[in-house]
């Protein structure tokens, strides 16, 4: 059980404070009652029958976020000089504890996973689960060769002396490549292409997991993740469904 104010804070649609003044002013209905005390305690049973404005706003224990980054954001909630991505969410859902699933640098795009569940996040960004990321980047250089890709897939080592684990380089046309991998260290990607006698000159990551960049999600925007996607996020990381409603 929890109270409906912490239960619509949480899910995003507001602070405490102008969750509590939407309760007073009879705007939130459960089941089709109007309720006007803001510790009205929720259940499992209620999480598909809240109501403001008469719009249904399902309830949820954590949000989980796909946003299509663009260049020039820093993947942090907060920074003193630079524009973050928190900047291209709503404050609601930045007041639940939204954070970043590993990051993106500042000029690379794409798809990004936020979350306020911190088990889910260590998960995802860690690599003992061995959760796949792709990634679609423009490069200066000669053309990869069949050794280059026999290279990545046995683990590259960088000029450090540090080795990676096995990647999934795909050559395309136009100077293209496509490059999956399960790690997330420091600039890797452009790391491992440097290794290899080539620069990086535009980075675009398009999955995560089981998830693909939205086509319909313009950058700079972002969305919740539905419940199949969630579930299917989950599984990647053998993370068991919770108990079915609020908590």
């Amino acid at each position: 059980m929890m109270r409906l104010d912490r239960a619509l804070a949480n899910s995003g649609y507001g602070s405490r404070s102008e969750i509590r003044k939407l309760i007073r002013l009879g705007r939130v209905t459960v089941a089709g009652q109007v309720i006007r005390d803001a510790a009205f305690p929720i259940s499992g049973a209620d999480v598909e029958t809240v109501r403001i404005d008469g719009q249904e706003k399902p309830l949820h224990d954590h949000l989980t976020v796909m946003l299509n980054k663009p260049a020039g954001f820093i993947t942090a909630m907060e920074d003193a000089r630079l524009p973050t991505v928190a900047d291209l969410l709503p404050p609601g859902w930045v007041r639940t504890g939204l954070v970043p699933v590993g990051r993106l640098d500042r000029d690379t795009t794409g798809l990004l996973l936020l979350t306020s569940d911190g088990t889910l996040n260590h998960r995802l960004a860690s690599p003992r689960w061995g959760v796949w990321k792709a990634y679609r980047f423009r490069y200066d250089g000669p053309e990869w060769t069949a050794e280059d890709i026999a290279a990545f897939a046995d683990g590259l080592t960088l000029a450090d002396g540090q080795r990676l684990k096995p990647a999934r380089l795909t050559p395309l046309s136009g100077h293209e490549a496509d490059l999956s991998l399960h790690e997330g260290k420091f600039h890797q990607v452009k790391r491992m292409v440097q290794a290899c006698g080539r620069e990086v000159v535009r980075l675009h990551r398009h999955a995560f997991g089981p998830l693909t960049l939205d086509d319909d999600l313009a950058p700079g925007t972002a969305r919740l993740l539905r419940q199949d996607e969630i579930k299917a996020l989950r599984a990647a990381v053998q993370m068991d469904e919770p108990a079915e409603g609020i908590r």
